[in-house]
């Protein structure tokens, strides 16, 4: 299934493993919290990267230093009025770091877009295909953001001094 990714439609290399299901041993997988409680240490054991997929519900904390082990975490959106995603998102780019993929799968609507990228989301699964294009249109339009909070994209000050560093042309 497509997602969008860096204003981009891209193929997701990521497959989502039902709980009863075996993880494949090449390839990215992604799993339920609670399997990855459950089956922490084989599941750590895999060489195949390993992703998360956690409900709204799921405490972030309990997975602490363990968010590197991860190379993606997808965070749900029940219904577009369920902001709890976005707590989880904060709490895993700014305490714990994490600087994998961070997906937001669900109910996303293209109005919560720009709050999503604020709070550090970098990868989006539209509940409907058609919507693709918008939100790869919407996602390039935002090139940098002037408070940094959370967020992969550059704050406007970052893009000014990294300019200033550049040399003159001649």
């Amino acid at each position: 299934m497509p997602l969008v990714r860096d204003g981009a439609i891209v193929a997701d290399p990521w497959i989502s493993v039902a709980d009863d299901a075996p993880v494949p041993r090449d390839g990215g997988a992604i799993v339920s919290f609670s399997r990855w409680k459950a089956e922490r240490e084989a599941l750590s054991g895999l060489n195949a990267p390993l992703g998360l997929a956690l409900a709204n519900t799921d405490d972030v904390t309990e997975i602490g230093a363990a968010t590197n082990r991860f190379g993606v975490i997808a965070l749900s959106f029940p219904k577009f009025s369920d902001g709890r995603a976005y707590s989880q998102a904060r709490l895993l780019r700014e305490r714990y770091g994490f600087k994998g993929e961070l997906r937001a799968t669900g109910a996303v609507l293209p109005d919560q877009l720009v709050h999503m990228l604020r709070c550090g989301f970098d990868a989006f699964l539209p509940p409907d295909d058609r919507l693709l294009r918008y939100w790869g249109r919407v996602v390039a339009s935002l090139p940098a953001f002037y408070q940094p909070i959370g967020t992969v994209k550059p704050t406007v000050e970052g893009l000014r001094e990294a300019a200033a560093k550049r040399p003159a042309a001649a």
